[in-house]
């Protein structure tokens, strides 16, 4: 009883200290990985939608996550774009696996994906953003010094999706979604504090250790 109570109030404790996050990770597989140690993987965000963009931020996020350990390789985003350019543009990138195919077919194409041993391409999809804010912060100066006073809160919503292209075999293997909320504070007494909830890390953290888990199975 009291090891609960102990537990709800840190974990009360560190929701005021920091905004909280919920993340839910949803995976569907349709084949096994199989990552030799000389095969690398590419990690690459859609962009061709009008309304929003893949952060590269987020893309850099899960690449490092997939990475975390050492055992797999994988190429850069900016690197690998640079080197296929202009075939990997967001106007122009294959959305498909026969796409990837029929590109391949272009001897500098094949070339680079030779060079690279690329054995997985994932393509993340999504973005977050701000859903509602409420609340007011004042700030003023004067003859006794500067201050401020009010609260704010706002709410941030992550939804991405992993899909993985498994190139030699010519097939999508899995899809990997990340649902991720949170709401952050800022308390103003003099002094605005900000509380943020790591929502887009939270994102990266679950979608890119399910990733992991997925070519590297333990």
């Amino acid at each position: 009883m009291m090891k609960t109570l102990f537990t709800l109030l840190t974990f009360s404790l560190l929701c005021l200290l920091a905004g909280c996050t919920s993340v839910t990770v949803d995976e569907f597989k349709r084949g096994n990985a199989t990552l030799d140690a000389t095969d690398s993987v590419v990690v690459l965000g859609r962009r061709h939608s009008s309304d929003y963009e893949t952060e590269p931020d987020l893309v850099s996020c899960i690449g490092s996550e997939i990475s975390r350990g050492g055992d797999v390789t994988v190429i850069p985003e900016n690197e690998f774009i640079d080197s296929v350019y202009p075939w990997f543009e967001p106007r122009i990138a294959p959305m498909s696996v026969r796409s990837l195919h029929r590109l391949a077919q272009r001897d500098d194409v094949a070339h680079v994906l030779r060079e690279y041993d690329v054995h997985y391409i994932i393509w993340i999809d999504g973005h977050t953003e701000t859903t509602s804010s409420a609340g007011s912060i004042g700030c003023s100066v004067g003859p006794g010094g500067a201050g401020c006073f009010g609260f704010g809160t706002w709410e941030k919503e992550s939804a991405y999706e992993a899909t993985i292209w498994d190139f030699d075999q010519g097939k999508v293997v899995g899809k990997i979604s990340a649902d991720a909320s949170g709401t952050s504070y800022m308390p103003a007494i003099v002094v605005p504090i900000p509380l943020i909830a790591r929502v887009q890390a939270g994102a990266c953290e679950g979608l890119g250790t399910q990733l992991r888990k997925f070519l590297k199975p333990e």
